[in-house]
């Protein structure tokens, strides 16, 4: 209500929305206007609970930015009441006051089949957000912490809202959500695929339709989210239809630290022979898998750095990287049935070109082309060429953006 009547009583009135990402020891911020997508400040807290950095950049002209400043934060409350104080400073602040904030908005990873969209938070949904931490226990804990620091400081009066991680993929199939395990585990404990990276895909795939001037109902797109953590995403009409990560983030192609796909039964074999226990072998297959496990680093930049000195272990580990990700797309092809559209997205998929062509370069038995020319870091859309089968993009994310949207759009209504 009282944001209604703040609205209404403005004129030229620019909404902020205050974009939480809290983790358990971090917390990344953006203050944007949700409308025209400009960014007033952003940053990141690092190191909570132990010896607090602080980083802040203003993105407006003549205010300076803060680097890994060394600030007290006990909590995520002395984090966040860091953040106010930084926009609000009065000669390096972007606002006057925090009565400028207009809502908060929160990245939550995990809604399980409760949340098929964004919400108002309320104490009822407070507490479905911490039912579903059996299935993100490392991820829905922080989020929670960031929506109580950020009630605790603000006060009740600034409208919270959560956006879910796994909302997009709410639109799959049981088809492609079921697992081949007795159903009753599903229908008791929900175990199921849910999929990650929702607020990017969904960004990308929409950012799209907008470059290839078409209805975003209209198109099939395999979205490729390429980055440390990754996932591929078969969007059908705008609709998610199949997702790479499964129940948690460990699912799907090979990552920086995590496995990706794995016969379950080699756990039982390491278990085995090593004497690990389930919580050791589950941070091996997070923490020391994937590029980590198979090479020199977690790092792709790493890898193939160590490639090119002729390394053969981190070139099988680019080869088994690249062989996931084109085994995927031709997979997620007969999802959407026929792709019009194939986008590269995040840390890898925005700024490693030849990684990115490599990948194309396995279904050329498609059609499908990749362009040197348009195949650099400073292109944003198309990247094929004229006759490719199939269009190839590269698009940069922006997970804050749709959740300031979604923000905006939720308070609104109040």
């Amino acid at each position: 209500m009282m944001w209604g009547r703040k609205q209404k009583d403005k004129e030229n009135f620019i909404m902020k929305v205050l974009v939480i990402n809290a983790g358990s020891s971090s917390l990344k911020y953006q203050l944007m206007d949700p409308e025209t997508g400009k960014v007033f400040a952003k940053g990141l807290c690092e190191r909570i609970g132990l010896d607090g950095k602080f980083t802040y950049k203003p993105q407006v002209e003549g205010k300076e930015t803060i680097k890994a400043a060394d600030v007290a934060m006990p909590t995520h409350s002395e984090a966040i009441q860091t953040v106010l104080n930084a926009l609000v400073d009065p000669q390096n602040g972007v606002i006057s006051s925090m009565k400028e904030i207009d809502a908060v908005g929160h990245r939550v990873v995990h809604g399980g089949e409760t949340f098929a969209s964004s919400v108002l938070i309320n104490d009822e949904v407070l507490k479905a957000v911490e039912d579903c931490t059996p299935l993100a226990p490392l991820h829905n804990p922080a989020n929670i912490i960031g929506i109580e620091a950020c009630r605790k400081v603000l006060g009740d009066d600034v409208p919270q809202v959560a956006v879910f991680d796994t909302a997009f993929h709410q639109t799959m199939p049981e088809h492609a959500y079921l697992y081949s395990i007795p159903y009753k585990y599903y229908e008791n404990d929900k175990l199921r695929r849910y999929g990650f990276h929702g607020t990017s895909h969904r960004y990308v795939t929409l950012r799209a339709a907008e470059l290839l001037g078409k209805d975003p109902k209209d198109l099939k797109i395999v979205s490729c989210h390429l980055g440390n953590g990754s996932s591929l995403a078969a969007v059908d009409g705008g609709k998610c239809v199949d997702t790479s990560m499964g129940l948690t983030p460990l699912e799907g192609v090979l990552m920086g630290s995590r496995s990706g796909d794995v016969d379950p039964a080699v756990l039982e074999y390491i278990m085995d022979h090593t004497g690990m226990n389930i919580h050791e072998m589950l941070n091996c297959l997070n923490k020391k898998s994937g590029f980590a496990g198979l090479s020199c680093s977690s790092d792709m930049r790493d890898v193939k750095a160590a490639a090119a000195k002729g390394d053969e272990q981190a070139q099988a580990a680019l080869d088994v990287w690249t062989y996931r990700i084109q085994k995927y797309i031709g997979a997620y092809n007969v999802a959407v049935g026929g792709a019009d559209a194939i986008v590269f997205t995040a840390g890898i998929g925005e700024n490693d070109c030849e990684a990115c062509a490599h990948v194309i370069e396995g279904l050329s038995f498609m059609g499908v082309k990749i362009d040197p020319a348009k195949n650099t870091r400073d292109t944003v859309g198309i990247i094929s060429t004229d006759d490719s089968t199939i269009k190839v993009l590269r698009i940069p994310t922006n997970e804050e953006l749709p959740i300031a949207r979604d923000t905006l759009e939720i308070v609104s209504k109040l």
